[in-house]
């Protein structure tokens, strides 16, 4: 896609300020402005949510770093998930200044970014790979403007990896905390409900506060919470500000915990996953949660990529509505 000089946000902005102040919708699941006298301050609520697309709803058809954002941004996100090896893929002819510029002319912001470094495991010279790896992605990310990426266990997730001691994965996310301190990307600890390790919400619960970080966040997935049977009864347990993505989707009724799998996942609505009552959990007044659809349906990956961004988009709405 061509460059424009004249952005979708700045094209929005006009348009806001022709309206004389008239309230709007914003697509990113921000409440109608309330009317208000031009001499009081505005009482329009906060948004308590910001809708997020999650490049993996749409990786099946196999469209590229550039056109998943222009797909999401048809859509109505202003938000995404960025996955890393796409990202890097177009850069291997485009440079990060040319992705930061392509978010910046679609209107979105990248919110976290998915990515497979092995920081946890235990062998001392694969897991300076791994961080190296991280170090290396995380620079990218600063370049293009995501200042999130995710950190889940590779490399200790398969059945026949070794079960790992806590404290030492606590040391572990500590380094890799401060080498996202140092390179301005914070890496968000996440659960996945399948592995062998961080399965468990009370096992990255205990990571988070045993790595002693100020910077210590995690990634939770209502489908993982399921998964590894953790539920939300702990959820609340967790603390508002160490939640700023959290990935949503939904799941049939007819499937266990043991019998269900990623390519299950289908749009939140469509199931019985608790996902309101979590959501209820999460809340935080201070800032807005992300709200990321993360879903690997084969189904979906047959459908057209606008439609299905679309319905994940309304489906992302009404969710929160």
């Amino acid at each position: 896609m061509a460059h424009r000089s004249f952005s979708r946000r700045q094209a929005l902005a006009t348009l806001g300020t022709a309206a004389l102040g008239t309230p709007a919708l914003a697509r990113s699941g921000t409440l109608p402005a309330v009317a208000t006298s031009p001499f009081a301050p505005s009482l329009a609520p906060k948004a308590p949510f910001t809708l997020c697309l999650n490049m993996s709803t749409i990786m099946g058809h196999k469209l590229g770093f550039a056109r998943e954002l222009e797909t999401a941004a048809k859509a109505g996100f202003e938000s995404v998930e960025i996955w890393v090896n796409s990202l890097q893929e177009f850069l291997k002819t485009n440079s990060p200044s040319q992705a930061r510029l392509r978010l910046t002319d679609l209107g979105l912001t990248a919110e976290n970014a998915i990515g497979f470094a092995p920081w946890i495991v235990d062998d001392t010279a694969a897991r300076q790979k791994g961080l190296d790896q991280m170090k290396r992605e995380m620079e990218q990310l600063a370049q293009i403007g995501c200042k999130r990426v995710a950190a889940p266990p590779v490399g200790a997730q398969t059945p026949d990896a070794p079960l790992l001691d806590l404290h030492r994965v606590a040391e572990r996310y500590h380094a890799l905390l401060e080498l996202g301190k140092q390179m301005g990307v914070t890496p968000q600890l996440e659960l996945w409900g399948f592995a062998k390790n961080l399965n468990r919400l009370s096992d990255v619960l205990f990571v988070a506060a045993e790595a002693n970080h100020p910077n210590a966040r995690l990634l939770l997935d209502i489908y993982h919470l399921y998964k590894g049977g953790s539920g939300l009864t702990a959820l609340p347990l967790v603390g508002k500000p160490a939640v700023e993505v959290f990935h949503v989707n939904d799941y049939p009724a007819t499937l266990t915990p043991a019998q269900i799998t990623d390519a299950d996942r289908v749009f939140p609505g469509d199931g019985v996953a608790p996902i309101r009552d979590a959501l209820a959990m999460i809340k935080n007044p201070d800032r807005p949660v992300v709200l990321s659809l993360e879903v690997f349906n084969k189904g979906y990956y047959a459908q057209p990529a606008d439609v299905v961004a679309k319905t994940a988009y309304q489906k992302m709405r009404a969710l929160i509505s």
